[in-house]
């Protein structure tokens, strides 16, 4: 269990002042100019030797992928561009750090942003964030007015800007080069890669794109050491994350816990338990909307980490936890899924664009028995020719939780077709 004085995210529930005196009297904005001082290199690497992994889903490691950013300037200006389009259905950790710890955010920007020579840091905020959109934008003026941020921010010789982006609710613009694209005023469309941001990103300038967590936690790291942070969690899954527990718990709840705690444990100490006690669990979506579930069976021993979930064909992702009982019509669960990425995709690439409208299709009539059986394996099979088909990952979180659903539950599905047919044969004359 994490003890209180490793948490990071000190105000997650809002129990205290988000301005800037109440961040300041928690630790933010402490020494900071100091470790502007240690220089680009050193921060990334301590970055690097922490083990923090991007909190966005990928997973991929934050250091990494700051030293992508050019050493030395062509002429270019560098972005750094903060991801905080939360629009992954049962995500909502982003959201309360923006609302309740957003000077964690602008100082972990200015930080990120010296580290990898950027001259502006431009956070992109869901639409629907309004609430949270003033929260921060009040923050960054705060952040100005105390030339903690602009020129010669904190005193450091070093300018950085940062400017909040309110975006217009696609789902799509998480994604990294969407996110750039509609920064630049046009449809948010995924680009072809290469070349990758971090050549040519914003403005055709070089970019980092990274999640409101990932940058978030980077003040609290260079304070208290990659040793410290390295330390929590397991190997290669190092540190604290967010989690955020939905469905059917006693207590839905946010909570900042290790890496590798044991699902079982997550969901009894800090949700209260599944609704009607753990027996009553059926299956959970350990990880987000776009992640394979995981049965009963598998949730009883799983530790909650990018590998350990891996290992058992999901993912972690965003850390959002979705709990379905026994009551739960799982078929009709992964349909509205369905529905869902066919309304999001861009309709860029054909996979997705042809793909996602087939496959709600077909799951909503699977949901209601009017199927074949030997449609199941159509389906599993259209969902491969989608899976790393497509320019965004868009097309692999709408085929996962369909192969998730056909993977472990089946015979679910062929319950329900025989049920259906059953009932519309016609009954013979006496």
């Amino acid at each position: 269990m994490l003890s209180d004085s490793d948490r990071i995210f000190t105000n997650l529930y809002g129990q205290h002042d988000w301005h800037l005196a109440g961040a300041r009297a928690r630790g933010d904005w402490d020494g900071t100019a100091s470790i502007l001082a240690r220089g680009r290199d050193a921060i990334i690497e301590e970055m690097k030797n922490s083990g923090l992994r991007g909190r966005g889903g990928a997973g991929f490691p934050t250091g990494m992928k700051w030293s992508f950013m050019p050493k030395k300037s062509d002429g270019r200006p560098a972005y750094l561009a903060v991801n905080a389009d939360e629009s992954e259905p049962g995500t909502c950790k982003d959201r309360d750090i923006l609302r309740h710890d957003p000077h964690k955010l602008i100082e972990g920007s200015l930080i990120a942003g010296f580290a990898m020579g950027a001259c502006a840091a431009y956070i992109y905020i869901r639409g629907e964030f309004y609430n949270e959109m003033v929260v921060l934008q009040t923050a960054v003026d705060e952040a100005y007015a105390a030339g903690l941020i602009g020129r010669n921010a904190c005193g450091s010789s070093y300018d950085f800007e940062v400017y909040v982006h309110r975006g217009a609710g696609a789902y799509i613009c998480g994604e990294e080069t969407a996110l750039l694209e509609s920064l630049e005023g046009k449809k948010g469309m995924p680009r072809l890669k290469p070349p990758f941001p971090a050549a040519v990103g914003l403005y055709g300038c070089p970019t980092t794109v990274n999640n409101v967590e990932s940058i978030a936690v980077a003040p609290t790291i260079m304070r208290r050491g990659a040793a410290w942070f390295s330390a929590l969690g397991r190997p290669k899954n190092a540190g604290t994350k967010l989690f955020c527990i939905s469905g059917h718990v006693n207590k839905p709840c946010n909570v900042e816990e290790e890496l590798g705690i044991p699902l079982r444990e997550l969901i009894d100490k800090y949700a209260g338990g599944v609704r009607g006690g753990w027996d009553n669990l059926l299956a959970v979506i350990p990880g987000g909307a776009s992640v394979p579930l995981i049965p009963r069976e598998i949730c009883d021993t799983v530790l909650m980490d990018f590998d350990s979930l891996r290992e058992v064909k999901s993912g972690l992702g965003t850390a959002a936890v979705m709990v379905m009982d026994k009551s739960t019509d799982l078929i009709r669960a992964i349909a509205r899924l369905s529905q869902f990425y066919k309304h999001e995709s861009c309709g860029q690439c054909t996979p997705c664009r042809e793909g996602t409208g087939w496959m709600m299709r077909v799951m909503y009539r699977m949901a209601e028995g009017r199927a074949q059986v030997s449609e199941i394996d159509m389906l599993e099979q259209v969902t491969r020719q989608v899976e790393g088909h497509t320019i965004c990952a868009l097309g692999d979180a709408a085929a996962w939780p369909i192969q998730g659903l056909i993977r472990h539950f089946r015979p679910l599905m062929e319950a329900r077709i025989a049920s259906y047919r059953s009932q519309s044969l016609p009954v013979a004359a006496e």
